[in-house]
């Protein structure tokens, strides 16, 4: 994890109990519309595998894809991103 002012600010923000904006994004320009109207957060949620990939469920999205996507939405965030792990990958020895 890189630590930023912004994410600094963030987490001092969400420890006062202040309500904060959170928006998904899957790619640079959804991150760039994102940080253009002020949210707090980027997510990149594995619901990308519904919404950008057209799959029936999240279960078949590799962590490769969560990797690039999350690339992706960084390149032009300029707010924090914070990204799910795609199902199956958080219990594997190889993380």
């Amino acid at each position: 994890m890189i630590v930023t002012p912004a994410l600094l600010n963030f987490l001092a923000r969400w420890r006062q109990g202040e309500k904060l904006a959170v928006l998904t994004a899957y790619d640079a320009s959804g991150a760039s519309l994102a940080s253009a109207v002020g949210v707090d957060l980027i997510l990149v949620g594995d619901s990308l595998g519904n919404v950008v990939q057209g799959m029936p469920t999240t279960a078949n999205v590799t962590l490769d894809q969560m990797v690039y996507h999350t690339r992706m939405t960084a390149r032009m965030a300029k707010v924090p991103v914070v990204a799910d792990l795609p199902a199956n990958t958080y219990d594997s020895p190889e993380i």
